[in-house]
């Protein structure tokens, strides 16, 4: 029954996102799986973003500074026996849920569960994008999980709230020591919106300066394919997608490789 199942608590971390918020939310309460709790951690906006989810949800906080502080906060507001994280400009196919839900409740020794994400958006670079996103399925490496286990949550101590993009892989790297991670077949719509390189490159700019501190802890190495995503090798593994889109692999490399450059900026300034 229904009524007999447990709660999921969706966390959505905002900062000015009016664009896309209300796209968001209504994916989440149009789940097929209805025993959802719908907390939003908003950071400071100065858009209509915190008017938009106040229709949507009475669990309403302002939070900062940062991505991984504001999802920390929303667990401990949170009620509910599992968590999922998802950001503003992500839609949830209406399995999401449910599929997430399942997979935890038939295999008690899997702690977290990947989302696989595909990419949408407006104009060429947004195409871009969304062909780079289209090589990483099935691929755990790079996907990291979204869907947790609130034990399991607590228990790895959250997100490392020093870190603002590897936070996923920090917190999902921590996890696979101790427990299994599933993956389902739902997906994550993840709204680009109208992108443009230099959007690509400032954001990859921003995420870098967190790279060190995730290199020394996770004692990587700083030349991998974590941090140098041209040398991912699903990207050379499927000659087949390559042939039949050379304009978009072109494009797609050439946007990786000033990525990395901005990115080494960005690692430049933390260090």
């Amino acid at each position: 029954m229904e009524s007999n199942k447990v709660i999921v608590s969706v966390i959505v971390t905002t900062k000015n996102e009016e664009p896309h918020i209300e796209n968001c939310l209504g994916s989440i309460i149009s789940q097929s799986y209805k025993k959802i709790e719908l907390i939003v951690v908003d950071n400071n906006s100065k858009d209509k973003t915190p008017k938009i989810a106040n229709k949507y949800t009475k669990l309403l906080f302002n939070k900062g500074p940062e991505r991984s502080a504001q999802r920390n906060f929303g667990s401990k507001k949170s009620s509910g026996e599992y968590l999922l994280f998802i950001d503003a400009d992500m839609v949830l196919e209406p399995g999401v849920v449910r599929d997430c839900v399942d997979i935890l409740e038939k295999e008690k020794d899997i702690g977290s569960v990947i989302i696989p994400e595909k990419s949408t958006g407006i104009g060429f670079w947004a195409k871009v994008k969304s062909f780079e996103r289209s090589f990483y399925e099935s691929d755990d490496t790079i996907e990291a999980a979204r869907f947790y286990r609130k034990e399991v949550f607590e228990k790895m101590g959250g997100f490392d709230e020093s870190l603002t993009g590897p936070e996923d892989w920090d917190l999902s790297d921590r996890v696979r020591k101790l427990y299994k991670i599933a993956r389902i077949k739902s997906y994550i719509i993840h709204d680009e919106g109208k992108l443009s390189l230099l959007e690509l490159l400032k954001r990859k700019f921003y995420y870098a300066r967190s790279v060190k501190n995730y290199i020394s802890k996770n004692k990587r190495n700083v030349i991998s394919s974590k941090t140098l995503p041209i040398l991912r090798p699903v990207f050379y593994k499927n000659p087949v997608k390559i042939i039949s889109h050379p304009i978009l692999f072109i494009a797609m490399i050439l946007m990786l490789s000033l990525e990395i450059i901005a990115g080494f900026f960005g690692f430049l300034q933390n260090k």
